[in-house]
Formats: structure tokens, C-alpha cells, sequence
């Protein structure tokens, strides 16, 4: 019988982040002013991030260091556990050898609390009193009101009113953290008013909610802006996960074939691959496949322009280079909630542009029927973010058991469903689009 479970112990949590941008054969433009179309420097991003993390955005430090009051939190989770999916293989009828990393053991249900802790403690360290951020599906939100309690400060979250809708009791694990949470857009900002007036039934973006963050950041010197996705600093600080399963594979006697990650903004997938895709870089490990999956509902990679764009759809921030479908784009209502945002973090859209990742997109049907199979077979509900990935690797598989080749697949169950249920409850009903 294969072993199923790779556990390590406390003592070997990461001690380092990984900053892939040293490794990488052609560095990715830089952020440019929107007017003067010059590149950007620190001070520019001072009004709303704390200097430790603006350290970090621009860093060219290949390994930088956790602090050790974020390793202490992380303590409460990590390591989190790698499994070897032997009855999901067995359903799929496959030689493939199936690993996923979880990371839905914390107490906010995914990834996210691994920058979230890291951003508020920069932040309680530079005298921030209050973080200010967005949130889509609710993961993010949720992540960052636990610890901004964590170092006592205040969290103010602006979620997309579709998902506050239809998420509510997301909305209520981030009260019980001791988050303020306000459906955006909302009449409290100059461009939640804007976009009601143009809309009164606007069911929001991520866009749109940045903007609303990001007005009120800048409002009062004590606040600062946190984002749980997309930017350099957030990316690095998830390589917490991929330096994790680099151990654990080891422990395993495999090197995956295929890295599979599911793809909104880009943290999670960076996180979790980037640790690996630094031997492709470098030349020790060229056979793997990156396989990055996103929502045919908000295509960014397979579907979006590379070209520089705003983070946000007022256009407050600076012009990211990344893959966009325009930030004034608005995708459409449908339950599974995260991956919704229009742009790609600039470092995953310039290892895609440079061939290094293979973007996929898979309609919202085909994910929460690979997610009820695995389900069925390793008793988690996967939420519907990580159940993309879960639907590329029942490809994958497939083509495997075709070919009959035993290649080793490896992905990410980046959180649980167990707030996602209304999703689950539509496509179970035949009520999903």
C-alpha cells in the first residue's frame, strides 16, 4: 500500500522566503507612473505600504528572511501536511502518481493567512493602527481580519457585493475576527458612489474593491493598504508553501512531472510552484510541466492582453506589466467566487509570456464535478478555487492513462469549501449556470 501522508515537524518550517526574480532569464518590467510613464521607486509606494514590505516588493535577495514572530503564528498551522491522493488515482484509473499539498488546515480555511500574518506584522512594526483591504471570495478578508487581531490592529474590508451576497457567512468569520466588512461597491467612498450612481445593482469587482480600499487607506496617515494577491512581497511571503513541499517530496522519493496550481492573482500559484520552477531556471530540473488553471469566467491568461494596466479600476495604482482583461472589467456573477480578478501578478504573467507556465481555463461545471469526485474519495471539500486545479489533474490523469505513463502530478488544495456550500448546493441542485 503507498504511503499517503508526508508530515513535517515544527522544527522544520521554512526559515526563508523565496525571491525568484534573481533566477529569472529576463527580468519583468518594472511598474510605471500612469502619467509620466516612468518607471515607479519606492517612495512612490509609501502612502500605502509600510517600508519593510516596499523592501521586499523590490528586492533582488534570492532567500529573505521570516521573521521570527511570523514563524511563531505560523506554528499554529504549519507545516501543513502533503498527501499522496491513492483513491482519487485509483477512481481516475490511472498509473499517474497524484500528491496535493493542504492548505486549508488553518484557522482561516486557506492559503492566505501566510502573508497576511507577514503584512500585519510589518505593519504593527512601522506603527500602522489600522489595514485597510479587499477582498473577493472572502478568503483574503478573512485572513487578514485573524491577524490584524493577531497584532492588535484594526481590519476594514471592502468585499465584492456579489460574493457578500452570496457568502455570508464569510462575511461573519471576518466579524468574529474583529473585521469591519463592507459590500463594495458601497456609498462610503467617492468611487463606490460613482459606480452605484452608474449602477445601483453593480455586482462589484475586485477592481472596483481595491479602489474603494485604497481611498480609504490613503484617508488618514495611520492606515495602511494590504493586497492578498498580485504584487511581489505577497508572492514571496507564500513560498512558504513550495519550500514546505520540496521537503516533503523528498520524504516522498519523487520530483513531480507536473505542478499544478489554480490562478486569480497569482499568489497561491507562485507560492506553491515558484520553489520548483527555480530548478527550471537554473538548469537542474528542465522536464517538469507548470500548469496554471483559471475560470473560463475571468480568462486572464488565456484570454487577456499583456500590456500595462492598472491594479485597480479608478485607476490609483500604478500600470502593472501582467496578462488583463481591462480594470474595468467585471465578470459575472457566478458562485465559484475567488479567481475573479482581471489582471495576473506581474511575475507569473512574465514567466507565462516567457513560456515557463502553461495557462489553462476551465468552465465552472467541469470544476465542481472534479471537486464532488474528490470529495468522494479523500473527504475533503475542496473549495472551488483549488478544485480547478483538481479538474486539470483528472486531464492530466486521463492522458496518462492513455499513454500509459506513471508521471508524477502534483497540485495545490489551496483551502476547504466548507463556506463555499451555496456553491456546492447550486451545482448539486442543477441550479448552477
Amino acid at each position: 500500500m503507498a504511503r499517503r501522508q508526508f508530515m513535517l515537524s515544527e522544527k522544520e518550517i521554512p526559515t526563508h522566503w523565496y525571491n525568484i526574480v534573481p533566477d529569472m532569464k529576463e527580468p519583468p518590467p518594472p511598474p510605471i507612473h500612469p502619467v509620466t510613464k516612468e518607471p515607479i521607486g519606492p517612495e512612490a509606494l509609501a502612502p500605502i505600504f509600510p517600508m519593510g514590505l516596499i523592501e521586499q516588493e523590490v528586492s533582488t535577495e534570492r532567500f529573505i528572511e521570516i521573521p521570527e514572530e511570523v514563524r511563531e503564528i505560523y506554528r499554529i498551522w504549519r507545516p501543513t501536511p502533503l498527501y499522496r491522493a491513492t483513491r482519487f488515482e485509483k477512481l481516475l484509473d490511472t498509473p499517474a502518481r497524484i500528491y496535493y499539498k493542504y492548505e486549508g488546515t488553518n484557522p482561516a480555511g486557506s492559503h492566505k493567512p501566510n502573508t497576511a500574518v507577514a503584512q500585519a506584522y510589518y505593519n504593527k512594526k512601522e506603527g500602522t493602527k489600522r489595514i485597510i483591504t479587499e477582498t473577493g471570495a472572502g478568503q483574503w478578508g478573512t485572513a487578514l481580519s485573524m491577524a490584524c487581531k493577531f497584532f492588535d490592529m484594526e481590519a476594514v474590508v471592502f468585499m465584492v457585493r456579489v460574493s457578500y451576497d452570496q457568502k455570508p457567512y464569510r462575511k461573519i468569520l471576518m466579524e468574529t475576527f474583529g473585521g469591519t466588512v463592507h459590500p463594495s461597491p458601497s456609498p462610503l467612498t467617492e468611487f463606490g458612489k460613482k459606480m452605484l450612481a452608474e449602477d445601483p445593482d453593480c455586482p462589484g469587482s475586485l477592481g472596483i474593491a481595491i479602489s474603494e480600499a485604497i481611498e480609504v487607506a490613503v484617508s488618514k496617515e495611520e492606515n495602511k493598504y494590504a493586497l492578498g494577491s498580485v504584487l511581489n512581497h505577497v508572492l514571496l511571503h507564500q513560498t512558504v508553501i513550495g519550500e514546505e513541499v520540496r521537503k516533503q517530496m523528498e520524504m516522498a522519493g519523487e520530483y513531480p512531472d507536473i505542478i499544478i496550481g489554480c490562478c486569480g492573482g497569482g499568489s497561491n500559484y507562485a507560492g506553491f510552484a515558484f520553489p520548483f520552477l527555480r530548478d527550471k531556471l537554473t538548469g537542474e530540473r528542465n522536464h517538469t510541466r507548470y500548469i496554471g488553471v483559471e475560470p473560463a469566467s475571468c480568462p486572464s491568461l488565456t484570454e487577456g492582453k499583456y500590456r500595462y494596466d492598472h491594479g485597480d479600476t479608478a485607476g490609483m495604482t500604478p500600470l502593472l506589466m501582467m496578462y488583463t482583461l481591462g480594470a474595468d472589467f467585471v465578470p459575472p456573477s457566478i458562485h465559484a467566487g475567488g479567481l475573479r480578478y482581471h489582471g495576473m501578478a506581474p511575475l507569473v504573467s512574465a514567466l507565462v509570456n516567457q513560456g515557463y507556465i502553461e495557462p489553462l481555463a476551465i468552465p465552472q461545471k467541469e470544476i465542481f464535478e472534479a471537486a464532488v469526485k474528490f470529495a468522494h474519495t479523500e473527504g475533503i471539500v475542496p473549495a472551488p478555487e483549488p478544485s480547478h486545479c483538481i479538474a486539470a489533474v483528472i486531464r492530466e490523469a486521463a492522458k496518462c492513462r492513455e499513454s500509459g505513463e506513471s508521471k508524477v502530478i502534483l497540485f495545490n488544495l489551496c483551502g476547504h469549501g466548507l463556506l463555499d456550500l451555496s456553491a456546492y448546493d447550486a451545482f448539486l441542485s442543477g441550479r448552477m449556470e
